[in-house]
């Protein structure tokens, strides 16, 4: 098990290094992670949801990503209230003292299911602990870390992040807070994103040895050529972003913004600059917009009303591209419906008014599903003319939405295969009418050609050349992956680590 001093200290990172490693070295591997707090999901094949995470560590290790590979996500949607999935589906959304004190058998019950599955199809699991395991304050509510390390008789190995500064502090008062029983399990450390000098760390990595009487197993060096998906929106403010590309794609950061890794595939196109987008700040010159899903469509339709932004992205919508992706397909439309006020306090809100469609939130339950679609011929509007060369080519996504649409006088974009698209007819997804279309899709730019053809249609506006050939976005992320196993073997003591696992 690979638990952390602090949220984002790379746990997840090497969690997926260890699934790489023990599969290239002819083990049947799967990750593993109890609870997760995540506002970037992925649907299942089992039609459920899982952290964006998992599903990245599953490709390290080659499999398929399942629900039992996360048996408890949160969803966070604000006001200390999260949507709680247990094993793929939603069973409500509640406050965190409600589910602590309410659900947390249930949940429990549920992770020592999905762990029992895995461990009878699988050699080896990797789990990730969340957060801290010296949180003292909550350690008999724990089903994120010390309580899964007892539970899988797992020994773990923690890992800090030396650029949040005090990183020795953090791993001896880790250490320090923990009772007997817990720290029984602790059986290494690891420091992570070191930039510098490694002799300047040696006598600090001597002390903190003395101090837990444990092994330090390396210094994971910052390797900045490394591109894999965050989980974090935290990560938007920090990340840096290239800007010397020939093409900006705006990219509007929602307050409630969720499933932003759909914008993941043009980071690795070389041309391609991402331009986030605050509600108060000015749009500038971008070659197109892309509305990202959301955890509250009408929060977030009601704060680019107030900001200003929502009247400056409609002026646009008659220059350039405007995409909507799940939540910004509902804010795109005429109206979000919703009497119940399930999403917010806001109630029924008008959207933007660029597609003529309206939402509603009447439709109980949500709906997560695995999708496929095609292209159809006689598409209306700009998409058409983009996508006039990929005609009757598959399209794969999945789906994650509360909310269903129904068109007016726009006509959709996809034709679906499987899933549901824009309500329970289940023939449409999408809509698309002049320079602007939207999709319930994630994942949809993840489709080469489709982006392909999105991003040649721009080039050729611009005077650029079209640009053809192997898909960028999977060639640097599974050189990524590679990447970061030969990392962790380099850097870390693997044959302590080995001990850990068979011994």
């Amino acid at each position: 098990m690979v638990q952390g001093t602090s949220s984002n200290a790379g746990k997840s990172m090497l969690v997926a290094a260890l699934c790489r490693i023990y599969k290239n070295r002819g083990y049947k591997v799967a990750p593993f992670k109890s609870q997760n707090m995540s506002l970037n999901s992925y649907t299942t094949f089992e039609n459920g949801e899982i952290g964006i995470a998992q599903m990245l560590q599953a490709e390290a290790a080659m499999i398929e990503p399942s629900i039992h590979m996360n048996p408890v996500l949160l969803k966070p949607k604000g006001d200390f209230t999260s949507n709680v999935i247990i094993q793929g589906k939603s069973i409500g959304d509640m406050n965190f003292y409600d589910y602590q004190h309410k659900y947390h058998d249930k949940a429990f019950d549920a992770i020592k299911e999905s762990f029992k599955i895995l461990s009878e199809e699988y050699d080896v699991i990797i789990i990730e602990g969340a957060g801290s395991p010296a949180e003292i304050n909550m350690r008999d509510q724990d089903i994120a870390n010390m309580e899964i390390a007892h539970m899988a008789d797992a020994n773990v190995i923690l890992i800090a992040d030396i650029e949040m500064g005090g990183v020795f502090a953090a791993i001896a008062g880790t250490y320090v807070l923990l009772d007997d029983y817990d720290r029984s399990r602790l059986k290494a450390t690891v420091i992570n994103k070191f930039r510098g000098n490694l002799d300047i760390l040696k006598p600090g990595l001597d002390r903190i040895e003395e101090i837990t009487g444990e092994p330090v197993l390396g210094v994971l060096p910052y390797d900045e050529t490394l591109r894999l998906p965050e989980e974090d929106s935290a990560s938007l403010t920090t990340h840096e972003f290239a800007e010397d590309g020939d093409i900006t794609i705006g990219v509007i950061r929602l307050p409630k913004i969720a499933n932003f890794t759909d914008i993941d595939p043009f980071e690795y196109e070389s041309d391609v600059n991402l331009k986030m987008i605050g509600v108060n700040d000015e749009i500038g010159d971008v070659d197109a917009i892309i509305i990202p899903g959301t955890r509250n469509s009408t929060d977030d339709a009601y704060a680019l009303h107030e900001s200003g932004l929502g009247d400056e992205i409609i002026k646009k919508s008659s220059e350039i591209p405007i995409v909507g992706i799940c939540g910004g397909l509902q804010i795109l439309g005429n109206v979000i419906h919703d009497e119940d006020k399930r999403e917010s306090r806001h109630g029924t809100i008008n959207g933007l008014g660029l597609l003529d469609i309206e939402s509603s939130f009447s439709r109980e339950g949500k709906i997560v599903t695995q999708s496929e679609a095609v292209i159809p011929e006689n598409l209306d509007g700009l998409a058409g003319e983009m996508f006039k060369d990929i005609v009757g080519e598959a399209v794969t996504g999945y789906e994650i939405h509360e909310g269903t649409t129904d068109l007016g006088k726009t006509c959709g974009l996809l034709e679906v295969v499987k899933g549901q698209g824009n309500n329970d007819a289940g023939s449409l997804d999408g809509a698309s009418s002049g320079n602007v279309f939207a999709t319930y899709f994630h994942g949809i730019f993840h489709n080469y050609n489709l982006r392909r053809e999105f991003l040649n249609y721009i080039r050729v506006k611009k005077g650029l050349e079209a640009k053809y050939g192997e898909d960028p976005y999977e060639t640097q992320k599974d050189y990524s992956l590679n990447r970061l196993a030969e990392i962790v073997e380099e850097n870390l003591d693997m044959d302590i680590i080995d001990r850990l696992l068979f011994e």
